[in-house]
C-alpha cells in the first residue's frame, strides 16, 4: 500500500507541477480561452461519461447549477486567467503566484458568514506569504533584468481570488456525492463558458489552425489526459487511502516542480529572487496550515489545474 501511495503522489507532484509548463506551450500558438475550453469540455465530457456507466446517477438540475458556479469560478476564473497570463508570464512565476491560492483560501473563509477567523499565526502566515508575493513581482523584480508583465501578474492575482471563492463556494452548495462526477460536472461547466468568452474576446480573424504548432496540440492532449484525467484520479485515490496532511504537500511541491520544469525546458530564468520568493511563499504556506491543523483536522487544497 505505502508503494501505490508514494506512486499516486509522485504522479500528482510531477503532473500538476507540470501543467503549467504545458499551458506555457499550449498558449504559444492557441487562443488561452479556447485551449482551456477545449481541455475542460472534453475531460469533462468523459469523467461524466465514465462515472454515469459506472453506476453514478447524474447530476439534478441544482446540482448543474451548483456546478456551474464552482465551474465557472474555478475554471474561467481560476485556469483560464492562468492560461491568458501565461502567454507574458514565466509559467515558473505564474505556479509560484497561484500557490498562494491558501492564503486567499483563508482571507474568503474569514469574510463569509460563519467562516472561520484566521488566528494569530495564520496572520503571520498571510503577511509573510504576501511578503514573499511582493518580493517576486514588485519593484525588486526589474533589478535583476527580469520585467514582468503587470497585467498578466494581476490576473494570476484575481485567479487565486477566483478560486478560493469557488473552492469556498463549493464546500457548501449542492454537488453530487461523488468527487469524480463533480469534478466532471463543473469541468463541463466550466468548459463551455471558457468557450463563450473564447467566441465573445479573442481575434479569431488572426487565428487559423494551420499555425497550431505540433507542440501546442501535443501539450493540449497532455493537459487533457494526465493533467485533468490522470491527476485527478490519482488525487481522488489518494483522498481515500492516504494521511490528509501527506496528500496536501502537493500544495507545496508543485509550484517549485513548475519552477524547475520552467527552467529546465523553457529557459525561464531561475534567480536568486526567485528561489528566495519561493522558499517565502511555500514556507508560508506550510506556516499556515501547521497553525490551521493545531485547531483541526486540515483538508487538502484543490489544485488549480486539476
Amino acid at each position: 500500500m505505502k508503494a501505490k501511495i508514494w506512486a499516486a503522489l509522485l504522479a500528482v507532484y510531477l503532473v500538476w507541477g507540470s501543467t503549467y509548463l504545458m499551458i506555457r506551450f499550449v498558449v504559444e500558438t492557441l487562443p488561452p480561452f479556447l485551449s482551456a475550453g477545449l481541455r475542460f469540455v472534453v475531460s469533462g465530457a468523459i469523467l461524466l461519461a465514465w462515472r454515469r456507466l459506472a453506476g453514478d446517477a447524474l447530476p439534478t438540475l441544482r446540482q448543474w447549477r451548483s456546478a456551474a458556479v464552482v465551474g465557472i469560478l474555478l475554471l474561467l476564473g481560476g485556469n483560464g486567467l492562468v492560461c491568458w497570463a501565461e502567454q507574458t508570464v514565466p509559467s515558473g512565476i505564474a505556479a509560484l503566484i497561484i500557490g498562494a491560492v491558501p492564503m486567499f483560501l483563508v482571507i474568503a473563509d474569514a469574510i463569509r458568514p460563519d467562516g472561520a477567523r484566521p488566528t494569530l499565526r495564520v496572520l503571520a502566515g498571510l503577511v509573510i506569504g504576501f511578503t514573499g508575493i511582493y518580493l517576486l513581482v514588485g519593484p525588486t523584480a526589474f533589478s535583476d533584468g527580469m520585467p514582468l508583465n503587470m497585467p498578466g501578474v494581476a490576473a494570476l492575482l484575481l485567479a487565486s481570488l477566483l478560486w478560493a471563492l469557488g473552492s469556498i463556494y463549493s464546500k457548501t452548495a449542492d454537488l453530487p456525492k461523488t468527487a469524480l462526477m463533480t469534478t466532471g460536472a463543473e469541468m463541463l461547466a466550466g468548459g463551455f463558458a471558457l468557450l463563450v468568452v473564447s467566441v465573445l474576446s479573442e481575434n479569431w480573424q488572426l487565428f487559423s489552425l494551420a499555425q497550431v504548432s505540433v507542440d501546442s496540440w501535443l501539450a493540449l492532449a497532455y493537459l487533457i489526459v494526465c493533467g485533468s484525467m490522470i491527476g485527478f484520479a490519482s488525487y481522488a485515490w489518494l483522498l481515500q487511502n492516504a494521511p490528509i496532511p501527506l496528500v496536501a504537500t502537493y500544495a507545496y511541491v508543485n509550484p517549485l516542480v513548475a519552477v524547475f520544469l520552467g527552467n529546465w525546458f523553457a529557459n525561464e530564468p531561475l534567480t536568486p529572487r526567485i528561489l528566495s520568493a519561493s522558499a517565502v511563499i511555500v514556507g508560508s504556506v506550510i506556516f499556515m496550515n501547521s497553525a490551521q491543523a493545531a485547531r483541526a483536522k486540515p483538508a487538502p487544497v484543490r489544485s488549480l489545474d486539476e
